[in-house]
């Protein structure tokens, strides 16, 4: 009988919480999330992250799980001013998660862990999925301008940046032989 009363009594206090935990992530806490499993680059998006959801911290680092650290901030792309999120793991930049009109719209994969649902990975050789970048290649654009971005084979929203070694001019891109020597740098899934 004692322990019903301490129970009743401590309980209403667990169930409004504590201001020194309103920054622990509870869906870390669910079963699925106790091995650390990573998330997956799929036609969908990023594991639990797609286009339908909320451009928000809380979403996001729910979905992404307890090994990712993120840090919000804004840029201006196309004369509007976004806001974006970058994860980091161990003080390294993994993800970044751009939206637009509140919800997620562009991923950017840097993690060596997270691979695609295929099994493609960074580090993956040009040569292992493309014999030749016609049809399926193009400069890539921005941050990404030294490297090469590919349509992932078989899907409409993901592709592959490559790069790697080459003198050539600005603005062109590398023959055939030596995009084979080009790694995968980044996996990116688009709305």
């Amino acid at each position: 009988m004692k322990n019903l009363r301490l129970l009743l009594c401590g309980l209403p206090l667990v169930l409004t919480g504590c201001t020194t935990l309103s920054n622990v992530h509870w869906s870390a806490a669910a079963p699925w999330n106790w091995f650390g499993s990573t998330p997956e680059v799929t036609e969908n998006g990023l594991g639990d992250i797609t286009a339908e959801t909320p451009l928000k911290e809380e979403a996001i680092a729910d979905a992404l799980g307890s090994d990712y650290r993120l840090r919000s901030g804004m840029k201006t792309q196309g004369g509007a001013v976004v806001r974006y999120f970058e994860a980091l793991k161990d003080d390294n930049l993994a993800v970044v998660v751009n939206g637009e009109n509140g919800t997620v719209s562009r991923i950017d994969v840097l993690d060596k862990a997270i691979t695609t649902d295929s099994g493609v990975e960074i580090g993956t050789p040009f040569g292992d999925l493309y014999d030749k970048a016609y049809g399926a290649c193009k400069q890539a654009l921005d941050d990404d301008s030294e490297g090469v971005e590919c349509q992932a084979p078989g899907s409409h929203h993901v592709s592959y940046v490559f790069t790697g070694e080459w003198r050539g001019p600005e603005g062109l891109m590398p023959a055939d032989d030596t995009l084979k020597k080009w790694t995968l740098h980044k996996i990116i899934w688009r709305r």
